[in-house]
């Protein structure tokens, strides 16, 4: 990936405009993430939560590689604090019982010897809690691994609510960098919520990007660009959004998609094109 495949977030971190996510991996995640890697991936997505990630999986795919000309500077790698109702209660990566900011503290703490790093490029908390006390608990705890350096800028996921990002960003010391949300219809494509980012240079991610929209893949808009281009239908709709600096994550586990997913750097989309795309999700 060259400098014009990364965008740069409000921290001065370099984030690669697509991003190799590895929820749902089980016992494949270290084999998927070296050939994630090996393909040309240089941003990988995880969570600190066992119910659906293999956090030491990701770490033991890149140990593999790292040292083999590939430097630690050289990927983004970002990782998420999941609260305690987002996880498996026979598998909790920090003590249930400690407060807030000690479970904070302590995921953070296994993601680092999970991911066998001595920092982190993100921070994410994996979902807003509903109680505003308990969300700045999180967030005072997230900022301290930030102030030490450990985390080189904070984000947060599934947060569909603009009430509550904005709330989260008046009263945070360390405003997030990063928002990860799911794209799709049900929510607008959290059009309001995008135009707030655009103007505080909050970074969007998108997840479920091709699951959660196969109507706009099967459009015959998109299905005459892919004729045009060459391409596929999944590869003109990440490309439209890497062109409207959205970053897309891409689970997939096959070799043939992960090096189409990287070749979409190799076209681009005109005006009159991203046009008609936003119409799609408009309608």
């Amino acid at each position: 990936m060259n400098q014009n495949h990364y965008l740069t977030s409000a921290y001065n971190v370099k984030m690669p405009r697509i991003i190799y996510g590895t929820a749902w991996k089980k016992e494949r995640t270290a084999a998927l993430v070296q050939q994630a890697i090996q393909q040309g991936f240089r941003g990988i997505d995880t969570a600190c939560q066992p119910k659906h990630y293999n956090e030491a999986g990701v770490g033991e795919g890149l140990a593999a590689l790292l040292g083999e000309g590939l430097d630690r500077s050289d990927l983004y790698l970002q990782t998420k604090f999941t609260p305690l109702d987002g996880q498996d209660p026979l598998r909790v990566p920090y003590d249930v019982k400690a407060s807030l900011s000690e479970q904070v503290a302590q995921s953070f703490e296994t993601s680092l010897t999970n991911l066998k790093t001595e920092y982190l490029d993100c921070l994410v908390l994996h979902s807003p809690l509903a109680d505003t006390e308990q969300l700045q608990e999180v967030w005072q705890a997230m900022e301290r691994i930030f102030t030490e350096g450990s985390a080189k800028q904070l984000g947060i996921s599934n947060c569909y609510d603009l009430k509550q990002l904005e709330y989260l960003y008046r009263q945070a010391a360390i405003k997030p960098a990063v928002l990860q949300n799911r794209f799709y219809a049900d929510k607008h494509y959290d059009c309001s919520i995008r135009e707030f980012c655009k103007q505080q240079h909050i970074i969007y991610q998108s997840f479920w990007t091709l699951t959660a929209n196969p109507q706009v893949l099967a459009d015959a808009v998109l299905k005459k660009m892919a004729a045009k281009h060459g391409r596929t239908e999944a590869q003109i709709f990440f490309r439209y959004l890497s062109q409207i600096d959205i970053i897309p994550l891409t689970g997939t586990t096959s070799l043939k998609h992960m090096s189409e997913d990287l070749q979409i750097f190799e076209f681009e989309l005109t005006d009159e094109e991203r046009q008609k795309i936003e119409v799609l999700l408009l309608d």
